[in-house]
């Protein structure tokens, strides 16, 4: 080689070197269901936190799993958030996420609350209460979620559908607790105290109780969270009349479920994924869920500044793994069939 040519070559490079990298542009793709307003200061925060810029599209669980499954290899999708582990486990049983090993994961996230692959971690908590009209139930008078089959409730029940994913999940801890025989009994026993059809969702239910309607329901504790820290003085209105009971304090305690997210099976920017994934196990995080949404933090320890939130007192919670919630899925459905609640 000549010294022209190596002259050349060397000030080529200098030359390449003086000009600044142009960095490519760090971005998450998240597939999100969840559809708080509240969770824009969990994606504000971790870009500020990270630079990694959050590309969203949000709608509804099983149009976002259509939309991974038809994308397959080609999707841009690097995270799944939704809500309940029934869910996240329908898309694990598509195969649509990656198993993530992660020390800071596994030393935050207790292990009944993630996927014992670590294809799935939950990030917040919620509880199914008992919640009753104050004036018709006497505190005390239901404390478990088997009482409501009693035929002392006939009449006095509202419900919503079996096929909502927060009653399948709560067949499921029953179907696990009491066996399938006992709990297709209770279902039989609640579909027979139904005061009216099921329709609508939790807020209906609480509203119904409210109003006089049914006496007894079944809500997660952040719709009830919600109407008393309500700016509408009705929907604190609603609130107020309503009791609520952690049930089966004696027993294996109440049923707890989540909001969670897993890495997708294709993720082209898996370590931003993992990193996001870190993230919402982080306190500010998990704060952003309990003051946004009413939900507790799954991280023990991290105190939220939640009036309602940190009014109840402590409970005893269900420690089965959420992961148990989805597979006892198709059974619960069968059962709900079976006594025929819509």
């Amino acid at each position: 080689m000549s010294n022209f040519s190596f002259k050349t070559i060397v000030l080529s490079f200098a030359a390449l070197a003086a000009f600044p990298a142009i960095a490519q542009e760090k971005v998450l793709n998240l597939y999100s269901s969840r559809h708080y307003q509240t969770d824009d200061a969990l994606y504000t925060g971790f870009t500020k936190l990270t630079g990694i810029k959050i590309n969203r599209i949000e709608a509804g669980e099983d149009a976002l799993i259509e939309r991974i499954r038809n994308e397959g290899e080609r999707s841009p999708g690097d995270v799944l958030v939704t809500v309940d582990a029934g869910r996240l486990w329908r898309a694990e049983q598509l195969g649509m996420f990656q198993p993530v090993k992660s020390a800071l994961l596994e030393s935050r996230i207790p292990a009944n609350l993630r996927e014992p692959g670590g294809h799935w971690y939950g990030f917040s908590t919620r509880a199914r209460l008992i919640a009753y009209n104050k004036a018709k139930v006497k505190p005390g008078e239901i404390q478990t979620y088997e009482e409501l089959a009693d035929p002392k409730w006939k009449g006095r029940v509202c419900m919503r559908s079996s096929t909502n994913i927060y009653n399948l999940s709560l067949m499921g801890a029953l179907i696990d607790h009491l066996g399938e025989q006992k709990a297709e009994q209770w279902a039989q026993g609640v579909r027979a105290n139904l005061a009216v059809e099921p329709k609508g969702g939790d807020t209906d239910q609480l509203k119904s109780v409210a109003a006089g309607q049914c006496d007894v329901t079944i809500s997660n504790q952040y719709y009830y969270a919600r109407l008393l820290r309500s700016q509408k003085p009705d929907e604190r209105q609603v609130g107020e009349r309503i009791g609520v009971v952690f049930p089966n304090q004696k027993t294996w305690g109440t049923h707890v479920n989540i909001s969670g997210a897993g890495v997708l099976k294709h993720a082209p920017n898996r370590e931003a994924a993992v990193r996001f994934l870190e993230y919402l196990a982080s306190d500010d995080a998990q704060r952003y869920f309990a003051d946004g949404n009413n939900e507790w933090p799954a991280v023990a320890g991290v105190k939220a500044d939640n009036p309602v939130l940190n009014s109840f007192a402590e409970f005893k919670r269900d420690t089965l793994n959420v992961a148990v919630l989805g597979r006892n899925q198709p059974g619960s459905q069968r059962i709900y069939d079976r006594v025929a609640w819509k």
